[in-house]
């Protein structure tokens, strides 16, 4: 069992930038990959990245290839989510979530998911 908590939303402007973080607790976290999916009103659930156990490994949605880098610090049981130039279209709640598999671009491969943080870009 893994409980993850997000952090980090907000509103902002478009071009700006915000860092989303995500603590985890309870079973050790390198055992995990990571991922961060993103839900807007009305919309499916998303896939926005994901990180490999070591962090030696990255995947990211076209959408946000370029402008979000995902990183994690095993020692502080904490995955991130860097998001520079921010678009209108990226309005959504952002949700880390964990997978005992590893890496994985759909939300049926993660065991674990967080409460979700509000991303507001303002055009």
């Amino acid at each position: 069992q893994v409980q993850l908590v997000e952090s980090g939303g907000g509103l902002v402007q478009a071009g700006d930038s915000l860092r989303l973080s995500c603590a985890a607790s309870g079973r050790t976290f390198n055992t995990f990959a990571m991922g961060w999916f993103r839900q807007a009103p009305g919309k499916e659930r998303e896939f926005v990245a994901t990180i490999s156990r070591s962090g030696g490994n990255t995947g990211y949605a076209d959408s946000v290839k370029g402008r979000f880098t995902i990183s994690r610090d095993n020692a502080k049981n904490t995955v991130y989510l860097q998001m520079n130039s921010l678009k209108p279209e990226d309005t959504a709640v952002y949700y880390c979530a964990a997978s005992e598999y590893g890496r994985s671009w759909y939300s049926s491969g993660y065991n674990y998911w967080g409460q979700g943080t509000q991303v507001t870009v303002s055009s």
